[in-house]
């Protein structure tokens, strides 16, 4: 089974298997940038829910179920639990109707995305970070001051709402 980010559903002629495809697409993806891969179990869960067999909230009590029944000492040294809870509520997100991502929703976001998994989900940091990032090759990024992170939130978002993602085709979205 191709397991690479249900591209076969990106390119589907139904909206809502298309829709649907690019959340998971989009959630798994962004997963892999931290160097987080989903378990073979939310892959095919993904597909069910892509396929319209399962809606989103299913999926995402399938999910949950699968953790709970796991013993205590699972083996989460990959962060695969993580990968794939997160990965569930990022695509809820994306497919919520008029989904729009501001400023003023982002800690909510963090707070839905992370809650049970860190102790900081939907709180802005108050100390400044460095971390090695694997698709750096080890390299950090500058965050921003932890001062300055609300500042510098209101830029970014308005930064993003000016670029034109819809002038782009699929590929060019999917690559961006």
């Amino acid at each position: 089974m191709e397991r690479v980010l249900f591209s076969e559903y990106l390119r589907e002629l139904e909206p809502d298997k298309a829709q649907r495809g690019y959340a998971w697409y989009t959630a798994i993806g962004l997963q892999a940038v931290d160097g987080l891969k989903p378990s073979d179990y939310l892959f095919s869960t993904a597909i069910q829910n892509i396929e319209g067999e399962i809606t989103i909230k299913e999926a995402q009590r399938l999910i949950q179920t699968y953790y709970d029944a796991k013993s205590s000492d699972f083996e989460d040294g990959e962060r695969i639990e993580e990968a794939d809870k997160v990965s569930s509520r990022i695509a809820a997100i994306l497919l919520q109707s008029g989904f729009r991502f501001l400023p003023d929703q982002y800690l909510e976001i963090h707070k839905y995305l992370f809650e049970g998994i860190y102790p900081h989900a939907g709180k802005i940091r108050d100390c400044n970070i460095s971390k090695k990032e694997r698709v750096l090759d080890g390299a950090s990024v500058l965050y921003a001051n932890a001062l300055n992170l609300r500042a510098v939130l209101g830029y970014d978002f308005s930064q993003e709402r000016e670029f034109d993602y819809f002038g782009l085709d699929m590929d060019e979205r999917i690559h961006h």
